[in-house]
């Protein structure tokens, strides 16, 4: 009902600008009503720049001195150590062979830190300018080229763009490095430490020297790899339920960005969008109408479970699903980027330094959501012994008393379990209910971010990745959907502007689709994030990107999700049925 209607039937005069209808400061963030570059602007002029050198100093400051620091005092250590009497010959060998071994069995946190820390580097720094050289020349080739390049043309000129960007990635940082390399210095002595402001800069300038070097080598190596990996493409064909052996019905949802307010606009689509959740409602009633008459096996939620992650919105999708106990029971959910990264409608400019607790706290209340939603049936993945270990609610168990503690107080030690139990947490697997039976194993593929106009950002990271193969390897028999928020592929259809597929990408993507291919022929990977209905594969894995189940839709608009029918032929391999659309009117 329009405001107007509503306004003549209550008999009151109309307001000069009705507030449930939003303004322009609705639309601040949007990026359907304004484009990434305007918002870009407003967000440089606004952000906090004392935070933004702070932040600078602790994410990418202080590692590249610890990192340029390294050979000058391990040559240092080095030369203490052979000079020390008793310490020459094999003795010196013997002290580093214990020294090793202590490190090893004693430091696994410590080199876990740096595992993690690297795999930052990538994602903040080194592997956006490849995908960005990558997506420039792309977007070039298909402007020159004209729309409507073929299937086979589009392959060709991802595979050719990738391997240029490499290329050209190689080239810039040969370059960098050869401009840096008077100034680094790798072999130092005690003196060296009297001149604080010279080992400032040839610190800076070793770390600069190091990330150059890794770049060059992995700029080849990115390019070669995703030119010579199968490139995404359409899926040309779906089977028909006769050619099944086995089949399950399973709904995909995504990106339902449930707001915390009767009247309440998204972030994403500002007035361009629905109000409120009615939208959301509407699709649960018909989903559990489906469900009634042809029953589910299961219900994925790729991600933006919510729209800013406040515990209102939380609490909204909780009593929501409360409403739909027959569906509730078969939901398998997991975070989006609007979930536990940095989003803030009344200050888009927002800026977290690392050592907030205001992001383990987005941490905190998502997973608490996902534990009540399907912590009994979903089980985490035991790194130690290489199987799977208990469910979510047993894992979480010791710790509950530590988290909530944290959630109340915000004090550093209980952030860090609180920390411990985010990451281990993922991948949650949904077991197959039987060894050759069909599984869903749900990842986080948010990236570590701080700064609203970079939550977006994706990223795998290599244990989580390992985690999902021990997973697979517990049951050799099943199938799976494997569930994350991001696209592991760029679309082969334009329909996002360039500012968009770079800003919003799964980093790793490439690198996460190859390592599927191993499993392709047992696996279907299911994402949302960019709101794009497309059904390809790439290789042999099957990829399904699903719509907002909210947006973007107007007020009369409608929006959809898909039931999908996941079969298993009898050859062994899986497969698509056709897909069930269904549409829902927006409320």
């Amino acid at each position: 009902m329009s405001s107007a209607a509503r306004v003549k039937i209550l008999g009151r005069r109309p307001p000069l600008v009705d507030p449930r209808d939003g303004d322009i400061e609705t639309d601040e963030s949007s990026p359907e009503r304004r484009s990434l570059l305007a918002i870009a602007g407003n967000l440089l002029a606004e952000v906090s720049l004392p935070k933004m050198v702070s932040a600078l100093a602790l994410l990418i400051v202080v590692p590249a001195i610890l990192l340029g620091l390294a050979p000058i005092v391990a040559t240092i250590w080095a030369r203490k150590m052979t000079a020390a009497p008793g310490t020459t010959g094999t003795g010196a060998l013997l002290v580093f062979a214990v020294l090793f071994a202590l490190a090893w069995y004693g430091g696994r946190p410590l080199l876990r830190a740096v595992e993690n820390s690297f795999w930052s580097l990538n994602a903040l720094a080194i592997q956006p300018g490849y995908v960005a050289w990558r997506e420039l020349l792309l977007h070039l080739s298909r402007r020159l080229k004209g729309a409507g390049p073929s299937e086979t043309t589009q392959a060709r000129g991802r595979a050719a763009a990738s391997a240029a960007a490499g290329v050209i990635l190689c080239v810039l940082a040969l370059v960098v490095l050869r401009l840096v390399w008077p100034a680094t210095h790798w072999v130092g002595t005690l003196s060296d430490f009297r001149t604080p402001h010279w080992l400032f800069l040839t610190a800076l300038a070793n770390a600069t020297a190091v990330a150059m070097a890794y770049l060059a080598v992995a700029g080849l190596v990115w390019g070669i790899a995703d030119a010579t990996m199968p490139q995404p493409r359409e899926l040309d064909a779906f089977r028909s339920r006769e050619e099944f052996v086995r089949s399950w019905r399973v709904a995909h949802l995504s990106d339902i960005h449930v707001v915390g307010e009767r009247y309440g606009f998204r972030l994403g689509s500002g007035r361009a969008g629905p109000r409120g959740n009615d939208t959301f409602v509407a699709a649960l009633e018909r989903l559990e109408a489906i469900h009634r008459r042809a029953p589910l096996d299961a219900v994925v939620i790729t991600g933006d479970l919510t729209d800013a992650g406040t515990p209102a919105e939380w609490s909204e999708l909780l009593d929501t699903l409360e409403r739909f106990p027959r569906l509730e029971r078969l939901i398998v959910a997991l975070p989006g980027n609007h979930d536990v990264n940095i989003v803030d409608r009344a200050n888009p400019a927002r800026l977290d330094l690392p050592s907030s607790p205001k992001k383990r706290l987005r941490e905190v209340r998502t997973l608490s959501a996902l534990a009540a939603l399907q912590g009994s049936r979903v089980r985490v993945v035991d790194r130690e012994n290489c199987g799977l270990g208990e469910s979510l609610d047993r894992t979480l168990s010791p710790k509950a008393s530590d988290i909530a503690g944290f959630a109340d107080s915000g004090a550093r030690r209980l952030g860090k379990v609180s920390g411990k139990a985010w990451t281990s947490a993922f991948p949650m697997v949904r077991p197959p209910e039987r060894d050759d039976g069909l599984g869903v194993i749900v990842l986080n593929s948010n990236a570590e971010t701080h700064f609203s106009f970079t939550n977006a950002l994706g990223l795998v990271p290599a244990d989580e990745a390992r985690a999902l193969e021990i997973a697979m390897r517990a049951f050799p028999r099943a199938y799976w959907v494997v569930a994350l928020h991001h696209h592991i592929v760029e679309h082969p259809k334009l329909g996002h502007s360039l500012a968009e597929r770079i800003g919003t990408t799964l980093i790793n993507g490439s690198w996460v689709a190859r390592r599927l291919q191993r499993v392709g022929a047992r696996t279907v990977v299911m994402h949302g994030h960019r709101h794009i209905d497309w059904m390809g594969q790439c290789g042999d894995v099957l990829i399904l990107s699903a719509p907002s189940v909210v947006m973007p839709a107007s007020d009369d608009g409608a929006v959809y999700f898909h039931i999908h029918t996941v079969g298993i032929d009898s050859t062994g391999r899986i497969g698509l049925g056709i897909p069930e659309r269904v549409d829902v009117p927006a409320s």
